[in-house]
C-alpha cells in the first residue's frame, strides 16, 4: 500500500513536470512570433494616382481688365435748347437711333433762305444763258459787238459762281440742321444723362450730353511675362480664351485672342494681349477686373500626373511609383510642362502606373504602402 502511494505521488511530480515543459515552449513560441511580426516594418499609408493618357492644354492665366470697342461721348454740335430726350439711362440703343433733339427753328428759316436765294441765283442763271444764246447768234450777224457778248459770257460766268455759292450756303446749313438730331453712332448702352430736356446746351460744353458704350462684343486687356514669348510667337491661329470671375472662379464669357503688341514693356518684363468676346448674355462689364485664361496650345497625348506627385531631389525631379507587391520606388522623370494641378511626363512612366501623391515625407526605396485614396479605376 505504501509503495502505491509512493509510486502515484512520483507520477503526479511527473505529469507537472510535464505540463510546466510545454507551457514553456508554448511561451517562447509565442515570444519568437511577436518578435518575426515586431521586426517587419509597418506598411505606410499612402494617396496615390493613376498615370492617364490623354491630350493636354497648355493654360496660362494672368489678370485682367475688361474695356468696350467703341465708347463715346456725345456732345452738341450747335447751341440751342434741348427740346427732347427720347431715351431711358441704361437704354440698349442700335446705331442710328434718334436719341434727343435741339430747337432747330432758327436753322430751319436760315435753311429756307438760302434756298430762296438759291432759286433766284439759278433764275438769273437760267435768264442770262439764254441771252448769252442771243447774243452768239447777233454776234455771227454783226448786230452786237463782240464785247456785249463778252459781257454777257462774263455775266453767266458770275452768275454760275453765285450759285454755287448758294447751293454751299444751303448744304452747310442743312449740316447744321442735322445736328439738332442727336443719333447714336454705335450700338450700346447709355450711361447717365447729364443733362435734362429743357437746357440750353452748347458746342463749347465740355462735359457733354451722355455717353454709349458698347458691350457685345467687348475685349478684355491682359499682360503675360515676356517669358512666353516663344510660346505667343508659336500659335497659328486664334488662340481660345477664357474668362473668369476674380472672386469665385465663376465663368464669364469665353473668345480668342486677337492682339499681342509689338512691344515689351521694359519696366514690367511684360507683354500686353488683347482678346475679343462675344458677351451675349452681358455678364462682362467695361473696367470689370478678371481671371484670363489663354490656351497657348496643346500636348497630343501625354502622360499625365498630378503636380503634387512629381518631387525634387538631389538628381533632379522624381515621383514614387507603386509596385505590384505595394512597395515604393523612386523614379526619375522628366516634365515637358506643369502648371498648379498637373504635370506632363516625358519619360519615366508608362500609361496605367500607379504614383503617390500625399505621403511622400516617410517613404524611401522599397517601402511597404498600403494606398488609401486614389484617383482612377486602376488605382
Amino acid at each position: 500500500m505504501k509503495r502505491f502511494s509512493s509510486f502515484r505521488i512520483l507520477g503526479l511530480i511527473a505529469a507537472f513536470l510535464l505540463i510546466g515543459v510545454g507551457s514553456a515552449v508554448g511561451f517562447w513560441r509565442q515570444q519568437d512570433a511577436v518578435r518575426a511580426v515586431t521586426a517587419q516594418p509597418a506598411a505606410i499609408p499612402v494617396a496615390v494616382a493613376v498615370v492617364e493618357q490623354r491630350d493636354v492644354p497648355h493654360l496660362v492665366n494672368a489678370i485682367g481688365y475688361v474695356r468696350p470697342i467703341h465708347s463715346v461721348t456725345l456732345h452738341t454740335q450747335v447751341d440751342g435748347i434741348l427740346t427732347e430726350v427720347l431715351f431711358e439711362e441704361g437704354q440698349q440703343v442700335a446705331k442710328g437711333d434718334l436719341l434727343a433733339r435741339i430747337d432747330d427753328r432758327a436753322i430751319q428759316a436760315a435753311l429756307k433762305q438760302a434756298q430762296a436765294e438759291l432759286a433766284r441765283v439759278e433764275a438769273e442763271l437760267e435768264a442770262a444763258r439764254l441771252d448769252l444764246e442771243r447774243y452768239a447768234q447777233l454776234v455771227r450777224q454783226n448786230a452786237v459787238s463782240r464785247q456785249e457778248y463778252d459781257r454777257q459770257k462774263a455775266l453767266v460766268a458770275q452768275l454760275e459762281a453765285m450759285r454755287a455759292a448758294s447751293e454751299a450756303t444751303v448744304a452747310a446749313i442743312e449740316v447744321e440742321l442735322s445736328y439738332t438730331r442727336i443719333v447714336s453712332p454705335v450700338s450700346g448702352r447709355i450711361g447717365f444723362r447729364r443733362v435734362d430736356a429743357g437746357n440750353y446746351v452748347r458746342a463749347s460744353d465740355s462735359e457733354g450730353l451722355f455717353s454709349i458704350t458698347q458691350i457685345k462684343p467687348i475685349e478684355v486687356v491682359f499682360s503675360l511675362s515676356q517669358s512666353l514669348l516663344p510660346q505667343l510667337r508659336a500659335i497659328s491661329s486664334p488662340a481660345p480664351v477664357r474668362v473668369y470671375d476674380r472672386v469665385g472662379g465663376i465663368l464669364l464669357g469665353e473668345g480668342q485672342l486677337t492682339t499681342i503688341d509689338n512691344q515689351v514693356d521694359r519696366a514690367t518684363g511684360t507683354i500686353r494681349l488683347k482678346a475679343t468676346l462675344p458677351n451675349r448674355d452681358g455678364m462682362l462689364w467695361p473696367g470689370q477686373a478678371v481671371v484670363v485664361q489663354l490656351q497657348t496650345g496643346t500636348t497630343q497625348g501625354a502622360l499625365v500626373v498630378p503636380a503634387v506627385a512629381v518631387r525634387h531631389g538631389l538628381e533632379g525631379r522624381y515621383v514614387f511609383r507603386i509596385t505590384r507587391d505595394y512597395q515604393a520606388e523612386p523614379v526619375p522623370v522628366q516634365v515637358a510642362f506643369e502648371d498648379d494641378e498637373m504635370a506632363v511626363i516625358d519619360a519615366g512612366l508608362a500609361a496605367g502606373d500607379v504614383v503617390v501623391i500625399d505621403g511622400h515625407a516617410r517613404l524611401r526605396a522599397g517601402s511597404r504602402v498600403t494606398p488609401i485614396a486614389a484617383t482612377g479605376a486602376e488605382a
